[in-house]
């Protein structure tokens, strides 16, 4: 790329040939000209948020030696190569709701994405998607962030707080996953180039939270985990994997989710989704504690519910834990691990019944 076709992403600055359709670090769609002085975006670098920055007068500095970064991303002290805001960045949308999306040690680029969206009142309502862009899959790390903001979006949309009876409101909640599933499918469409290697993929899950009712979808092996302070984690999902197939097979847990073939998903989303429907459960949040929705690359290390209550009762360091401050050091924790893949920690706070105004759903319930 030379000087005179280096252009600016208006999302996040990352430097882009004039001619290109897409960001490769943030998966924004791109003008046909998007000059570096139109930008209002976090400049390259930044460690803030991918969307909602308000940093457009802040200068670029290099993580090396805190040199000026150049439009084209490299520092003009030292030539070190800019972080791509890609690489890790965060989301807070209410105090109660928080994600880290990290790239891990062992991967180049950050396949995973998450996209949040809640209420200020603690409790109230809250959406939680994440999504793994599948490594051997072409632009997966534009297709997944693409997914995850559809998602995210239809599911904001749609509020089924207070319909009918509590079987009323899990109806109406896992009818809006499954639009989500399909918005979330559509992008990664959207962002597939035909015969342009393996077209792009990723997994997908979703906790919708509303007051005392929890609803998840699914799709692949991305995870949920409802974590109360005291009493029975649960882990909410059921991996579509071949590791999750020899598991029902009766092969213990550790031994499958370490095999050669741990980690091949049977679904996913993209054109070549054999089917993308969401399975689903739901659960009453009776007592205080933790959503948890994460990506395999925290799930990797720590995997059975007791042992993830555990891990995140240690790093909480008790109940008043800010939701961003623990998603950081779960993600920290996996990287301390061996950060073999991305990392993504998405975490809403349940503070107990007091917190819970509408009427409740019992039992959990898949399908």
């Amino acid at each position: 790329m030379t000087p005179a076709t280096v252009v600016q992403c208006p999302e996040c600055a990352a430097p882009v040939s004039a001619g290109e359709q897409y960001c490769e670090a943030c998966g924004a769609e791109l003008a046909p000209a998007a000059p570096a002085e139109a930008s209002s975006a976090a400049p390259a670098g930044s460690d803030q948020p991918v969307e909602n920055r308000e940093a457009a007068d802040v200068k670029p500095r290099c993580h090396q030696c805190g040199g000026d970064v150049a439009a084209d991303g490299y520092c003009t002290m030292c030539g070190a190569k800019a972080r791509s805001p890609r690489d890790h960045f965060t989301e807070q949308p209410a105090t109660w709701v928080a994600a880290v999306c990290d790239r891990g040690i062992r991967h180049s680029r950050n396949e995973d994405a998450v996209a949040l969206d809640a209420r200020a009142e603690p409790g109230s309502h809250a959406v939680l998607v994440v999504c793994d862009g599948v490594s051997n899959s072409t632009d997966s790390d534009v297709a997944s962030l693409a997914a995850a903001r559809a998602a995210r979006d239809t599911l904001a949309r749609s509020s089924p707080s207070g319909i009918g009876t509590a079987g009323a409101r899990v109806a109406a909640t896992v009818q809006a996953l499954g639009t989500a599933a399909d918005a979330a499918n559509e992008a990664v469409i959207r962002h597939t180039v035909e015969g342009q290697g393996e077209p792009a993929s990723c997994t997908f899950v979703a906790a919708v939270v509303d007051a005392s009712l929890l609803v998840v979808g699914w799709v692949g092996d991305s995870r949920a985990y409802w974590l109360p302070d005291t009493g029975e984690p649960l882990m909410l999902t059921v991996d579509d994997s071949f590791a999750s197939e020899q598991i029902a097979a009766g092969v213990p847990r550790k031994e499958a989710e370490t095999g050669p073939q741990a980690h091949a998903i049977t679904r996913w989303l993209g054109i070549d989704a054999p089917d993308h429907t969401p399975h689903t459960s739901s659960l009453d949040l009776a007592t205080p504690g933790w959503v948890l929705v994460c990506s395999d690359g925290l799930w990797n290390y720590c995997s059975e519910p007791h042992d993830l209550s555990a891990l995140v009762q240690e790093q909480a360091a008790g109940p008043g834990a800010d939701p961003l401050a623990l998603a950081a050091a779960l993600v920290d924790w996996a990287n301390v691990q061996g950060g073999a893949d991305n990392i993504t920690a998405a975490l809403a706070r349940i503070d107990g019944p007091e917190h819970l105004k509408e009427g409740t759903h019992d039992g959990n319930v898949f399908s």
